[in-house]
């Protein structure tokens, strides 16, 4: 048992949902992060050749343009940065299908172990048993966001109070689709099911759901800024010391493999930050369906009486 286990299933406001959101990263980070690197280092490696496609393509697209008086053909550079472009999307899909799951799963299984060690292999049994309905999940879900932009769209052509409109919806549509992804795996629920009742969830607790994941969603952007802060000062550095000793950047195989390091370690931490995120809608779930059905404070009832 993990010690001062923290109980999800308890009815918050806003200020208490980010204070128990970052006393649960806290306390769980170091065990998710295991699982994370367990199920995602094919990615990971998959993600370095997709870098190094894609800074192999680039820079030699680059360097081969006639305005920087190469006449190179850049057919097979161009196809290096197509290709990369593809892996990139396929791997996008494949690791959010994949994180979003084990980070829902995770917290489900840390709410039922009431704060026991959680393993990944039971995680990971989890999601195989219900890959049907997530991969179901996750197309209706890519469909209906498109629905979302084209709405977005039109909105944001009115003068400001568009943009606030614009990013309400964005955070809405995040706060529906991840209290109904929580719902799916929870409750073992049909994905139409599942996207009714996170409705029902957002719609009455639209502000809380909204200004949680609003909240979250910036402290977590900062943190990743700050993580990205050190290589992005040590790339600079390079670059910089490299222009001024002569270095031609364009065609060094060393910059070619901190380039791909560098944008290799964004995508990694990208994947990394989508778990992050869902883990406030898995939280925010579990609240407020203890708002809305009381069953934990029903049961502590039961117990009280129970034990008299």
């Amino acid at each position: 048992m993990q010690k001062e286990y923290i109980p999800l299933k308890r009815q918050r406001d806003v200020g208490e949902m980010i204070t128990t959101y970052f006393d649960f990263l806290k306390k769980n980070f170091k065990t998710f992060l295991n699982i994370f690197i367990s199920y995602n280092g094919l990615f990971i490696l998959a993600f370095l050749g997709v870098s190094y496609l894609l800074v192999t393509g680039f820079v030699g697209a680059f360097v081969a343009t006639p305005s920087l008086g190469m006449t190179n053909d850049t057919t097979t550079y161009q196809i290096y940065f197509g290709a990369g472009i593809l892996g990139f999307f396929i791997l996008f899909i494949i690791t959010a299908v994949l994180n979003y799951s084990l980070a829902a799963v995770y917290v489900i299984k840390y709410e039922k172990n009431k704060g026991a060690i959680v393993e990944k292999r039971e995680v990971w049994e989890v999601v195989k048993q219900n890959l049907g309905k997530i991969v179901l999940f996750i197309i209706l879900m890519m469909l209906m966001y498109l629905g979302v932009m084209i709405v977005g769209a039109i909105i944001s052509f009115i003068p400001i109070l568009g943009s606030i409109a614009y990013y309400i919806l964005i955070l809405a549509y995040t706060s529906w689709m991840g209290l109904s992804f929580m719902a799916m795996i929870n409750d073992n629920k049909e994905v139409t099911e599942a996207y009714s009742e996170g409705w029902n969830l957002l719609k009455k607790y639209f502000w809380k759901s909204v200004l949680s994941n609003l909240v979250i969603g910036m402290l977590l952007g900062i943190l990743m800024m700050v993580v990205l802060m050190i290589p992005g000062i040590l790339i600079g550095v390079y670059a910089f010391h490299s222009l001024d000793t002569g270095v031609d950047l364009a065609n060094s195989p060393l910059a070619n493999v901190i380039w791909t390091l560098a944008l290799s370690l964004v995508l990694v931490l990208y994947t990394l930050n989508q778990s992050m995120a869902q883990f406030v809608n898995g939280i925010l779930y579990f609240s407020l369906h203890e708002e809305t059905y009381n069953e934990a404070t029903r049961e502590r009832i039961d117990n009280i009486g129970a034990s008299e």
